[in-house]
């Protein structure tokens, strides 16, 4: 089915920089092919990359530096030279992992054992919300709009203080959250009267039209609604569009999502999977009452599940898909036309990046293609069955079990055997490995090359390591 093309409004990328930065080089090699596909803005979370001072330096990453002031305003410089604004966004109540990680930080969580939720109840936790706000509005320079996360606020209410705040007669979970909302917008206003506050929708999904009018929110924030599933329910998502705009917030946003939705260690992107979200995206746009004033659409990349959590697929694998996404909303479906749109922007075969086959030797459209091949063969390695099975296989179950090894009585043939097919495993992904390392620090920092081997790579070689190791060891104690 075709729909119309997305009808209206802004079509940003997330940045989501709590894992893998872009080197500055490759982040300008992005925002250049972003500006020819058509893209208006950039959703820009910084975490810990931000380059914090003062009481708040201890938020910097320590992986790998935060960027520097003079990084961060050439990014914005350049974004905005291709027609592009920059919206940053900081979290101020859920997922403040990267801040209430470190140990001074540890009295504002709401529950001890709750790493991401902010105590609503403390002074201090609004105080230090409005002062990462202040450093990144600082930072960039006629911002006009701000947004400030607010989705998954986890086990809420649970805190000492919380359970005491709803002790009292009519008070809920529910306006626990929007009353700490309300105050951090207001703060906003008081501060910076033109800025746009944009907030995830999630936490109040299940709230009633009467809930959200009496909170005060109404005017101040526009929610964002998320949704990054293939089979997005459109019936429900419009019906809380229009929830949302009955109880006096019109001004509305969508986000999508391009990679890092599919599971929390995907290492390569289904771009299928991707663009049928965004066709789910159309047909609840063209859905919509005319009262609705849809701000635009967000397309997510998210590089972690939260700060704590391992890496999603990174960005230059991801392009394709990201492509595809976005031609998808242009033409309201990926026609052949918006099919070749792609593959000829990128200079490749197919918007599967697991078939994108090179269609010329030329790199300047595709910002990161090699390590995007590099992966995707590395990738099909690792998970072939003949190494991911290797314990399986009937020689070495038959020839080389746990019994054999713990006695140390084998059949040195055999065994040899094994290890001959081990050891070749073992330096086919080395070689692997190397090349891709090798590619992976010219665009991101060391730091993210050693987490994404020791994430996608460690964890396949060991048992086959362990193997030969237990073999030579074995050996010695049979052959003369």
């Amino acid at each position: 089915m075709t729909c119309p093309p997305w009808p209206k409004g802004k079509k940003l990328v997330h940045l989501d920089l709590k894992g893998a930065p872009p080197r500055v080089e490759y982040l300008h090699k992005l925002i250049e092919l972003f500006s020819q596909l058509g893209v208006d803005g950039l959703l820009v979370e910084y975490e810990d990359m931000f380059p914090y001072e003062g009481e708040l330096k201890l938020l910097q990453a320590t992986a790998q530096p935060a960027y520097s002031r003079e990084e961060l305003l050439s990014m914005q410089e350049f974004a905005k030279s291709k027609g592009m604004e920059v919206i940053p966004l900081v979290q101020t109540f859920g997922h403040m992992e990267f801040v209430l990680k470190h140990r001074p930080m540890w009295s504002l969580r709401e529950v001890p054992y709750c790493v991401g939720t902010l105590n609503p109840h403390r002074e201090e936790g609004v105080r230090l919300v409005m002062e990462m706000l202040r450093q990144v509005v600082k930072l960039h320079p006629g911002l006009n709009t701000l947004h400030i996360g607010a989705d998954e606020v986890y086990i809420l209410g649970e805190g000492e203080e919380s359970k005491q705040w709803l002790g009292l007669p009519g008070r809920t979970v529910e306006q626990l959250f929007l009353s700490h909302v309300t105050k951090v917008a207001k703060a906003i206003k008081a501060t910076w009267p033109h800025m746009t506050i944009i907030m995830w929708d999630d936490m109040m999904r299940s709230m009633s039209q009467d809930t959200l009018k009496d909170s005060g929110l109404v005017g101040l924030v526009q929610p964002m609604l998320w949704d990054y599933t293939p089979n997005l329910d459109v019936d429900k998502t419009v019906s809380l569009l229009e929830k949302y705009c009955s109880a006096g917030m019109s001004d509305l946003w969508a986000a999508s999502s391009f990679k890092g939705s599919t599971n929390v260690y995907t290492c390569v992107p289904s771009t299928q999977r991707h663009v049928d979200n965004h066709l789910q995206w159309l047909k609840v746009a063209a859905s919509l009452s005319a009262g609705i004033n849809l701000q635009g659409i967000a397309l997510t990349g998210w590089q972690r599940y939260d700060h704590l959590s391992v890496l999603c697929e990174l960005m230059s694998v991801a392009l394709p898909s990201l492509a595809a996404c976005l031609q998808t909303l242009v033409h309201g479906e990926l026609s052949a036309e918006a099919q070749s749109k792609v593959t000829e922007t990128l200079g490749i075969s197919s918007v599967e990046v697991e078939a994108m086959a090179r269609t010329s030797a030329d790199e300047s459209l595709f910002p990161g293609r090699r390590l995007a091949e590099l992966t995707v063969e590395l990738n099909s390695l690792l998970n072939s069955e003949d190494i991911r099975m290797f314990e399986n296989d009937m020689f070495v179950r038959g020839w080389f079990s746990p019994y054999h090894r713990k006695r140390k009585m084998v059949t040195p043939l055999i065994t040899m055997q094994i290890h001959s097919q081990a050891s070749a495993y073992l330096t086919t992904l080395q070689e692997k490995v190397e090349a891709v390392r090798k590619e992976m620090v010219r665009l991101y920092p060391n730091s993210t090359a050693q987490e994404w081997i020791e994430e996608h790579v460690s964890p396949v070689m060991a048992p086959l390591q362990k193997i030969t190791e237990d073999i030579r060891a074995c050996v010695k104690e049979m052959v003369p």
